[in-house]
């Protein structure tokens, strides 16, 4: 069966001194760059960035009087008004060197990999590397991993209750057998960690701890 690894939204805005900082968020570093030179297990590397154009309406700063964080609507759905993040071109958005210098080093190896880019409709915002949070695009992702013939994934990064939930659900809802590697996730709210696994395992997905 081939399998892909799925590493998302490891971008300096979500790590330590970011814009919107996964509390320790960079200890998953070392583990990750692990999976990624890992060849003998898989088959492909996905490279997933969150890339926000500058008035994406996802932004508090975009919606007068709203503070980071407020509850408000987006595209018919509830939507947390985030601080600026990952805005396409900027140093916030790119990949924490570490893992881009790995990226570029498995490629120079011959080794299978794809970036993949979303949340770049202002209009909506795009927790999974799939779709839209309101399912009117999809990314390409799922063609890729079918050029691939990719059966099964494995998903890290950055953040379990945000991106790397919403990825795991898509995925599991294609078909794919999908696992979420949570000693290569943090959440922004450790709170819901639990909960957040319970739906996961409920949907097909496992969570499991290496």
């Amino acid at each position: 069966m081939k399998r892909a690894l799925l590493v998302t939204d490891i971008q300096n805005d979500f790590l330590p001194g970011g814009a919107l900082a996964v509390p320790d968020g960079d200890a998953i570093i070392p583990y990750v760059l692990k999976l990624m030179r890992d060849r003998s297990r898989y088959d492909l590397l996905v490279v997933i960035q969150d890339w926000h154009p500058r008035n994406h309406g996802s932004f508090a700063s975009n919606h007068p009087g709203a503070e980071p964080f407020a509850l408000g609507e987006l595209a018919g759905l509830p939507q947390v008004f985030w601080p600026d993040h990952c805005v396409q071109g900027t140093k916030g958005a790119h990949l924490h060197p570490q893992i881009s210098d790995c990226l570029a080093e498995m490629v120079k190896g011959g080794a299978a990999a794809i970036i993949i880019q979303k949340g770049q409709d202002s209009q909506v915002d795009s927790y999974s590397a799939f779709f839209d949070n309101a399912r009117r695009h999809d990314t390409g992702l799922d063609r890729a991993l079918e050029e691939y013939a990719i059966e099964a994934v494995d998903i890290v990064g950055l953040a379990f209750d945000y991106c790397v939930r919403a990825t795991a659900l898509d995925a599991a809802s294609l078909g794919y057998r999908t696992r979420v590697l949570l000693n290569g996730t943090r959440s922004i709210d450790t709170s819901v960690l639990q909960a957040v696994i319970a739906e996961l395992t409920a949907a097909g997905v496992i969570c499991l701890e290496e």
